[in-house]
C-alpha cells in the first residue's frame, strides 16, 4: 500500500496517449489513474469518458511511473498497440486460449489475463462458443490450420498464400472483416490465370465480389479453351456452369464447350454417387446441355464427338445430321447462331512504312521490341511486313517473353502479296499480359526477298482503353527499335473505351 501512496505523492507528470470514441487523440496522466490492489500485482485501470475500450496496465507494487517508462521490454507506453499484441501473441508462456475449427485442430493464441475482455469481444462478434472449459473457443466452419483471421485481428498482419486465400476470404466475409476481405480479393486478382479463373468465378459469385467476377470473365472470355480444360472447371457449381455455357463472348469452339460440359457432368455424378453413364450425365446437366451450340460445330467435330457421346437421343442426332447436310433443315433445340466472341484490337506503332534496295533483310536475325501496358490484355499475335519486291513466302518464328522467359511461341509461314500491308501471325492461345511489366515481342523471319519496314515509330500508343509504351530491346539484332523496323502491330484482346466506362 505504501508503494501505491508513494506513487501518488511523487506527482511526476507522466502521460500515455489514448484515443477517444470520436477518434480525437488525448493524453492520460498515469498519476491520476484509479488504482486497485490485487494479490501480487497492482492493476491500474484508467477510464476516460467517451473511450470505448479500457486500457489495462499491470506492474509490480515496487514499480513507479519512471521505472515502467525505463523498462524497454515490457513497457506498454513505449510500444504501439500492434507491437504489444505481437509480443503477446508470439509469447508462448502467455497463451490463454485454443481456437478449434471444424477439423478439431487447435491453434494456440496467446493472451494475458487482462485481454480476456478483448478475446470475449472477438468471440461475441464472431458468435463463438466456449467449449471444453474457458480456454477453448469453438470456431464453426473454419479450418484453423488456415485461419489467419485472428492474427489479423490481434496484430494487423495479413498473410496470404494461394492455398489459403479462399479460406481467409471466407472468414473475412463471414465474420465481417471487410479490409481483410478486400486484401484477399486483391491477391486473387493478381494471381488470376486461365487455370483458376472458372473456380474463382464460382467463388466470386458466392462471396458477391463483382469486381473479381469481372476480372474472371476477362480471362475466361479471352482464354476460354484453356479455362474450360483446366482442372478446376469440374469443381464449379451448377449456376456458374450455366453462366459459362451461355456466355456470348467466349472465344472457344463449341466442341470444347461440349467436352467440358461432359467432364463436369462426370464429376457431378461422382459427387451425387451416381454411375457416370450417359443417362446420368444428361440428368445432372439438365438445361445446361441445351446451352451448347452444337449446330455451330464443324461436321467432323459433331460426327466424331457429340454424335458418338451417347448423351444425345437418336432423334436429336438424326435431326442434327440433317441440319448439317440437308437443304431443308429441321428445327433443333440448340442455338445455331455462332457466339460473337471477343473483338481483336490492333496496336499500330508506326505512322508509315517504306522500302529500300538494300533493306529490310533477314537471314535468321532477330527483330524484337519491348512493350508495357497499363491494363491487363491478352496478346493474340503480331502483324508483320512482307516482301517489297513481289509475292513471296516467309517462314517465321514468333515469341513473347517476360524477363527472358518464353511465355508463348509459334512457328508458321505466311504469304506476302508484295504490298505494304501487314500480315498476321498468331500464337496457339492468347497470352495473358499484366500491367506495368515489360514484355519482349520478337520475330525471326526467313525469306529471300527484301521487305517493307516501319518508320516514324511512336514510343506511346493508346488503343481503346489501353496505353502501350515501347522501348528498344537488347535482343534485337536486325535493327528493329522504337523508331523503325519490323513487328509493326500487336494483336490483342483487351478492354475498350466502353468497357472502361462501365
Amino acid at each position: 500500500m505504501a508503494a501505491v501512496k508513494s506513487l501518488h505523492k511523487k506527482r511526476t507528470p507522466y502521460y500515455a496517449r489514448g484515443r477517444g470514441a470520436t477518434g480525437r487523440a488525448m493524453k492520460i496522466d498515469i498519476n491520476h489513474l484509479h488504482t486497485t490492489i490485487a494479490t501480487k500485482t497492482t492493476k491500474c485501470r484508467h477510464e476516460v469518458p467517451g473511450i470505448v475500450t479500457k486500457s489495462v496496465l499491470s506492474f509490480s507494487p515496487q514499480h513507479n511511473a519512471n521505472t515502467i517508462k525505463a523498462n524497454g521490454n515490457f513497457c506498454w507506453v513505449r510500444l504501439h498497440a500492434r507491437t504489444r499484441l505481437q509480443l503477446i501473441t508470439n509469447c508462448s508462456i502467455l497463451c490463454s486460449y485454443d481456437f478449434v475449427g471444424h477439423s478439431e485442430k487447435a491453434i494456440r493464441i496467446s493472451g494475458l489475463s487482462d485481454t480476456e475482455t478483448y478475446v470475449k469481444y472477438i468471440s461475441h462478434g464472431m458468435h463463438l462458443n466456449h467449449c471444453d472449459g474457458q480456454d477453448r473457443i469453438k470456431v464453426p466452419g473454419i479450418d484453423v490450420a488456415r485461419f489467419y483471421l485472428l492474427r489479423y485481428l490481434y496484430c494487423d498482419e495479413i498473410c496470404l498464400e494461394p492455398d489459403t486465400v479462399l479460406a481467409t476470404l471466407y472468414a473475412g466475409k463471414k465474420y465481417l472483416v471487410p479490409h481483410l476481405a478486400q486484401q484477399c480479393v486483391g491477391f486473387l486478382e493478381v494471381s488470376l490465370t486461365a487455370r483458376n479463373a472458372c473456380l474463382l468465378l464460382s467463388q466470386s459469385r458466392l462471396f458477391e465480389e463483382p469486381e473479381l467476377m469481372t476480372r474472371c470473365w476477362e480471362v475466361i472470355d479471352a482464354q476460354a479453351e484453356m479455362a474450360l480444360q483446366s482442372d478446376g472447371f469440374v469443381d464449379i457449381d451448377f449456376p456458374t456452369l450455366t453462366s459459362v455455357l451461355s456466355r456470348e463472348t467466349l472465344n472457344c469452339r463449341e466442341i470444347v464447350l461440349f467436352e467440358a460440359a461432359l467432364t463436369w457432368a462426370e464429376a457431378e455424378c461422382q459427387r451425387q454417387d451416381l454411375e457416370p453413364m450417359a443417362e446420368n450425365k444428361r440428368k445432372v446437366l439438365g438445361k445446361a446441355l441445351s446451352l451448347v451450340r452444337i449446330p455451330c460445330m464443324e461436321l467432323g467435330e459433331f460426327a466424331n464427338g457429340a454424335a458418338q457421346s451417347g448423351i444425345l437421343t437418336l432423334q436429336e442426332t438424326n435431326d442434327l445430321f440433317l441440319h448439317f447436310t440437308a437443304r431443308n433443315k429441321p428445327s433443333v433445340n440448340y442455338l445455331s447462331k455462332p457466339r460473337q466472341g471477343l473483338k481483336k484490337q490492333i496496336c499500330h506503332r508506326f505512322q508509315s512504312s517504306a522500302y529500300r534496295s538494300n533493306q529490310w533483310r533477314y537471314r535468321g536475325r532477330v527483330d524484337s521490341i519491348n512493350f508495357m501496358v497499363d491494363k491487363r490484355i491478352f496478346v493474340v499475335g503480331y502483324g508483320l511486313y512482307g516482301s517489297s519486291s513481289g509475292a513471296a513466302d516467309y517462314n517465321v518464328r514468333i515469341e513473347l517473353k517476360k524477363y527472358g522467359e518464353v511465355l508463348a511461341d509459334s512457328t508458321t509461314k505466311f504469304f506476302s502479296d508484295g504490298s505494304s500491308n501487314t500480315f498476321h501471325v498468331y500464337f496457339p492461345h492468347p497470352v495473358q499480359v499484366e500491367r506495368d511489366v515489360y514484355y519482349t515481342a520478337s520475330a525471326i523471319l526467313d525469306g529471300a526477298e527484301l521487305s517493307y519496314f516501319g518508320q516514324e515509330g511512336m514510343s506511346e500508343v493508346t488503343v481503346g482503353a489501353v496505353t502501350f509504351c515501347f522501348h528498344c530491346s537488347s535482343e534485337s539484332t536486325n535493327g528493329t527499335g522504337v523508331q523503325g523496323g519490323q513487328i509493326p502491330e500487336l494483336i490483342f484482346y483487351g478492354p475498350n473505351i466502353k468497357d472502361n466506362d462501365n
